[in-house]
């Protein structure tokens, strides 16, 4: 048992409740496979509908202090979303193939509408989900959007990846710093030197990994004897090895720049959520170990692809369930107890906020 030391007085004895995750791959297939096919049945119709079955059945098992989640969106207000979504890409294309002139000016405005678009799909997400019957909500404006995603993204680039943690630090305040549970506030603020203490080892890998497809290229080239390269294509044993050469580089250095970022996203999530505090009295904690989490994503992937798909349920309840392990809440009190507070101060929300909550147009 620790302590946490609040503003208005003396540190309070909290206990840990960790998460756990109860769905199983076979239970899930059934309601993966049949989304699938309404899905496609429907031209993409019943996506809407499929979003919510997924949603409602992960919350549903995801368990906190003898608590489960509980996800309300209707399906419909996802629809809208998406159609109005896929209406303004279906014009942007249209603008851009036929229209090229005005083609950045329409990229221009697609760029400033990206975080209108996460803003709101933050903030859908969070409406319709609730603890104990005690809704979420998400307060993060345009602005603060748009620094965190259009600025910090391109922070990332400009800099060639060294700015990253800044970035991070500044999607991370804003997904989690503008949430609230049941209208109190949430506080995130990762301090940036431990977020840069996470980059080192990505770092590391990123270089080696480089130095490694300049060496399986050379190794080729050496190989093959330095073939003449034909222009007219009737060398086709000089163009085969130019295409192992190429290839043979491209295919470990995805896998290694993978690697690298699943790496650093772990770190992060350990970081962000370690200093993660709700309403100054109840602190996130993440024990995500980054090999361990780079391990279950890589090979979620191969599974997935050397199976066409079939093994998508088994890898999304393996991923929730290691996630759900490594996370949990340092309580001050029992948490049913704090959610009865909360709704009999009248700061829990009811079922009529969905009427207000707007429609599902995250990516």
């Amino acid at each position: 048992m620790s302590s946490l030391q609040t503003p208005a007085g003396p540190s309070l004895a909290i206990r840990r409740e960790a998460f756990s995750f109860t769905g199983s791959a076979r239970e899930y297939f059934g309601i993966w496979i049949v989304n699938v096919l309404l899905t496609i049945l429907t031209l993409g119709i019943y996506s809407a509908w499929a979003k919510v079955r997924r949603q409602r059945y992960f919350y549903g098992n995801t368990h906190l202090a003898g608590a489960t989640f509980d996800y309300h969106a209707l399906p419909w207000r996802i629809l809208v979303g998406r159609i109005i979504v896929v209406t303004m890409l279906v014009i942007y294309n249209v603008v851009v193939n036929f229209f090229p002139v005005f083609g950045l000016v329409v990229f221009a405005i697609f760029l400033f509408a990206v975080p209108w678009f996460i803003m709101r799909g933050l903030r859908f997400n969070a409406r319709v989900t609730s603890y104990r019957n005690v809704r979420f909500d998400f307060t993060g404006g345009y602005w603060g959007a748009f620094i965190a995603y259009i600025v910090g993204g391109a922070l990332i680039y400009l800099s060639a990846g060294l700015l990253t943690p800044i970035s991070s630090r500044w999607m991370w305040n804003y997904m989690l710093g503008n949430l609230r549970y049941g209208g109190r506030p949430i506080e995130c603020d990762p301090r940036l030197g431990k977020l840069y203490g996470q980059m080192w080892l990505p770092a590391f890998i990123l270089i080696g990994g480089g130095l490694l497809g300049v060496a399986i290229v050379i190794a080729i080239v050496i190989g093959a004897g330095f073939p003449e390269f034909d222009t007219t294509g009737s060398s086709g044993w000089s163009i085969a090895m130019t295409m192992i050469a190429v290839y043979g580089a491209m295919v470990p250095l995805f896998l290694i720049v993978l690697l690298a970022g699943l790496i650093y996203r772990a770190g992060v999530r350990n970081v962000v959520f370690n200093e993660t505090v709700i309403d100054g009295r109840h602190m996130l904690a993440s024990s995500v170990h980054r090999g361990r989490f780079a391990w279950i994503s890589i090979s979620n992937l191969f599974a997935t692809l050397f199976t066409l798909g079939l093994a998508r349920p088994w890898a999304a309840i393996r991923m929730a369930s290691y996630m759900a392990t490594v996370t949990a809440l340092d309580t001050t009190g029992a948490l049913d107890a704090y959610a009865s507070d909360l709704k009999n101060a009248g700061t829990a929300t009811g079922s009529e906020f969905l009427d207000v909550e707007g429609f599902d147009l995250g990516f």
